[in-house]
């Protein structure tokens, strides 16, 4: 994947590697492996390049948070698009790494302004320290070098989103793979958010949705997604035609 890439930075912890890759206009975070963890232009680096990262800024469409938390660093481009989306946004960062953080401040452009909180730690146990109804959003991408965090499929971890949400907010997940109905953990999240949605990409990402309240349905025509097209544009209206209920 990265063969025609150049390594700018390599770093090590005891966690393995991080490296920088600068190919052509992009700039890629990977944990050494075949697995982009972020990618940005290097000319607009508040603008996520994949697709399921552009997909997790979806529920702002139906209600513009402003207290983001978001779980799992990489490098920072979902920080960073909230961040540019809202003025009035603080946006709290939490990461197991500190040379994630690092990397991200020098080489992606991450904001460091008092509007972005970074916390170095496990979040699990991070979010069981935060306070009740402390956040409108949250955005969970929780990933090793070569897979998912085991803690976004555990029953606690839905628990924990679900008393740090408001009654409003938002849950946000990349997950591994669609959504098995009957399994333990989808009536876990039925059981805290009645509404669910989700969103495949073209690369077989799985960005899950849930919300506790009713909501209509957006229409990828609304002129909403036009008016957040032009603070970020990522293709608000495509993106919304590929959401879908899950039943």
């Amino acid at each position: 994947m990265f063969n025609e890439g150049e390594i700018i930075h390599h770093v090590r912890d005891a966690l393995g590697s991080v490296l920088v890759i600068d190919e052509r206009k992009h700039r890629v975070l990977t944990f050494n492996s075949i697995f982009e963890q972020s990618k940005i232009d290097r000319r607009t680096p508040h603008l996520p390049v994949h697709e399921y990262n552009r997909a997790m800024m979806l529920p702002a469409a139906f209600h513009m948070p402003a207290r983001v938390t978001v779980l799992g660093l990489g490098g920072g481009a979902l920080a960073s698009a909230f961040h540019h989306l809202n003025p009035e946004c603080t946006v709290h960062v939490v990461e197991l790494r500190q040379i994630v953080v690092d990397v991200a401040r020098e080489f992606f452009s991450l904001p460091q302004t008092d509007r972005m909180q970074v916390t170095v730690a496990d979040a699990r146990v991070a979010l069981e320290q935060l306070p009740d109804a402390s956040s409108d959003m949250i955005l969970a991408d929780l990933y090793n070098a070569d897979r998912m965090s085991p803690a976004q499929s555990q029953r606690v971890f839905m628990d924990s989103c679900a008393r740090v949400l408001t009654d409003d907010g938002w849950l946000a997940l990349n997950y591994h793979r669609p959504p098995v109905p009957n399994d333990a953990w989808f009536r876990q999240l039925r059981k805290h958010f009645p509404v669910l949605l989700v969103f495949r990409s073209k690369t077989n990402n799985t960005v899950l949705y849930a919300s506790r309240q009713p909501l209509d349905a957006i229409n990828a025509k609304d002129p909403k997604l036009n008016t957040l097209e032009r603070t970020l544009p990522i293709g608000w209206r495509k993106l919304m035609a590929k959401v879908s209920r899950l039943e």
